[in-house]
């Protein structure tokens, strides 16, 4: 039984040496953070940065909002150090009406909506009555891809006053 300890512990301590944490200070807070473009999640959740495991070494990190400019940046992550991600991102022009709306629901709160392939947030942003996703009229693909699990894609059509959900 010791011995098991023991390997389990060394084993441990090796995965800890392998990895770092990112922490993203993200304005706006609700961008999404892909590493290696694989999406994590959001920069902070009620304006709380997250923290995430990341690998060691070199990665590129992108922030995605639909409201701003995208930022592309390399980050080197050290073995069982935290590096810290500081970044505001520029506005873009907001979007003209007639809009309808869309709401998105799924077990996992933080999975990546995509419109039309474009990242628009997570999940929890458009899940409920107060929540939506503003478009304007047309139609969409709409895929929703959880940290785990297989992705949910519907093509849907969005009226001017009108709230569609996808779940």
């Amino acid at each position: 039984m010791r011995i098991l300890t023991a390997l389990l512990l060394a084993a441990l301590t090796c995965v800890a040496a392998d990895t770092g944490r990112l922490k993203t200070e993200v304005n706006p807070s609700r961008a999404g953070v892909f590493v290696d473009g694989k999406y994590v999640g959001p920069a902070a959740n009620f304006k709380v940065a997250r923290t995430y495991e990341v690998a060691a070494g070199e990665h590129e990190v992108k922030l995605a909002d639909p409201r701003y400019q995208e930022i592309v940046t390399k980050v080197t992550i050290s073995p069982g150090k935290k590096t810290v991600l500081k970044e505001t991102m520029m506005a873009l022009p907001p979007a003209k009406p007639p809009f309808g709306k869309l709401r998105v629901e799924n077990a996992d709160h933080f999975a990546a909506v995509y419109v039309n392939d474009r990242f628009m947030g997570h999940v929890d942003e458009f899940s409920n009555f107060a929540q939506s996703l503003l478009l304007n009229p047309g139609t969409y693909e709409v895929r929703v891809v959880p940290v785990n699990g297989p992705p949910v894609t519907k093509t849907v059509t969005i009226e001017a006053e009108k709230t569609v959900i996808v779940k």
